[in-house]
């Protein structure tokens, strides 16, 4: 019976890794700077793809903000929709791939993949229909592409 728990728990960490990055949250003195170079004002939108704990999420909330978590992970979906209850006026989380997801009209996106990805993630981003849209991505840069701005690890690029 434990067993099979654990299995099923190390399944939902280990599987997201096919579609972005494992879980490792943000940290959370990266969050701040990360929302300097995002500069989004009072009730404002930020999508976060791959939403995790919900930290990021909080913080939008807290700043004036609309926040839209998408989250593969179901255990993390579950998690961060709890934590997140209090803010749930300004807050959604959505359990879904967002590879596979129109995504919500955004002001900006804030993500923290793994290299491999960030190709998949400008075309996506260049397709997507509601511009301008800004991106901050935590440690990884999109290829080809010469950020707006760097700070402390996170690259802010702009899609118009």
């Amino acid at each position: 019976m434990w067993l099979v728990l654990a299995l099923l728990v190390m399944g939902c960490f280990a599987f997201v890794i096919f579609f972005g990055a494992p879980y490792l949250p943000t940290l959370k003195k990266q969050i701040p700077p990360a929302f300097e170079l995002l500069d989004l004002r009072p009730g404002q939108t930020l999508l976060e793809l791959g939403s995790g704990d919900g930290r990021v999420l909080i913080y939008a909330a807290k700043k004036g903000l609309n926040a839209i978590g998408y989250e593969l992970n179901p255990i993390l979906f579950i998690y961060s929709w709890l934590r997140t209850i209090k803010y749930r006026k300004k807050i959604k989380v959505v359990w879904c791939n967002y590879w596979h997801k129109e995504w919500a009209k955004t002001d900006g996106i804030f993500v923290f993949l793994l290299d491999k990805y960030m190709a998949g993630l400008d075309k996506k981003i260049v397709q997507y229909k509601h511009k301008p849209v800004k991106l901050v991505s935590f440690a990884f840069k999109v290829p080809g592409k010469k950020p707006k701005g760097i700070k402390q690890g996170l690259y802010l690029y702009e899609y118009r």
